[in-house]
């Protein structure tokens, strides 16, 4: 059996890194889900992709790190590339993609039976081997990337299912840089929030655009207009396959939208 191929990784932590789809197209079973699709993820910066429910924004971003593929009987075709490499090349390694372009999910998942501490560094423990002051490093630098560390540098052996929502969802965001991925995909990831935590949160999605490529599903407009550089608006065509309506400059697409689709979305005129 031939050796998986793994992405080519730079150490350079100057360089920034993007994703470029091309044709993108997903499948579950026979529902064609998502149709040529065709993106460019700028490099550190913030990438929101809007539109109704149903219209494809959490498949693609699903493609992006090949969760789309777990799935029983879901497929792809067409290219995604990162760093110019396709993600979906025979021999490509899922998992080391995956910790390259980490995924936060629309609802908190802390690991529960294990404490502050261990859930942060858990996807570190199956990476690499590390000892225990390099994960305690690792663990106040992730909870300090994510705003998380002053209110839970105490308490760091509880179990992360104390922490309130919002807190877990920041936890959820250190677990995910703690293997220091490229790319950030979050899902929906203040629609379980309150209006405080949600806020939390979006101040987080500035902080780290200036070391992180993230890519981020919403259903709120106010909030694609507050974070995000890059709006992407999604449709389902009459065969419910989901496709690429509009994209551009946040600023653009909401006060200078090239489609009037996108202006009735964006005004509430649908949707």
């Amino acid at each position: 059996m031939s050796e998986a191929f793994v992405l080519a990784r730079t150490e350079d932590k100057a360089v920034a890194h993007g994703m470029v789809t091309e044709e993108l197209n997903a499948w579950y079973g026979r529902m064609h889900a998502l149709r040529n699709i065709n993106l460019t993820i700028e490099p550190r910066q913030v990438t929101a992709m809007i539109g109704p429910s149903g219209c494809g924004k959490s498949t693609l971003i699903r493609c992006l790190n090949r969760l789309h593929e777990v799935v029983a009987g879901a497929r792809v075709g067409g290219k995604v590339l990162l760093d110019g490499v396709d993600v979906y090349a025979p021999g490509t390694d899922p998992v080391d993609l995956r910790r390259r372009v980490g995924m936060v999910f629309q609802r908190p998942n802390p690991f529960p039976t294990m404490s502050i501490f261990d859930n942060v560094v858990a996807g570190l423990k199956l990476s690499s081997r590390q000892g225990r002051q390099r994960m305690a490093e690792v663990v106040e630098r992730s909870l300090k990337q994510a705003a998380l560390w002053d209110e839970v540098k105490d308490k760091l052996n509880q179990p992360g299912t104390d922490l309130s929502g919002g807190q877990q969802q920041r936890l959820c965001i250190a677990r995910a840089l703690a293997v220091e991925p490229e790319i950030l995909l979050m899902d929906e990831p203040c629609s379980a929030l309150d209006p405080v935590a949600t806020m939390k949160i979006e101040e987080l999605m500035r902080s780290l655009r200036e070391a992180y490529t993230q890519v981020i599903v919403t259903h709120n407009m106010q909030q694609a207009a507050r974070v995000s550089d890059f709006t992407g608006f999604m449709l389902m065509a009459e065969d419910r396959a989901g496709e690429l309506v509009e994209y551009g400059r946040t600023d653009q697409v909401f006060t200078n939208p090239r489609d009037k689709r996108t202006e009735d979305y964006i005004t509430g005129r649908f949707g």
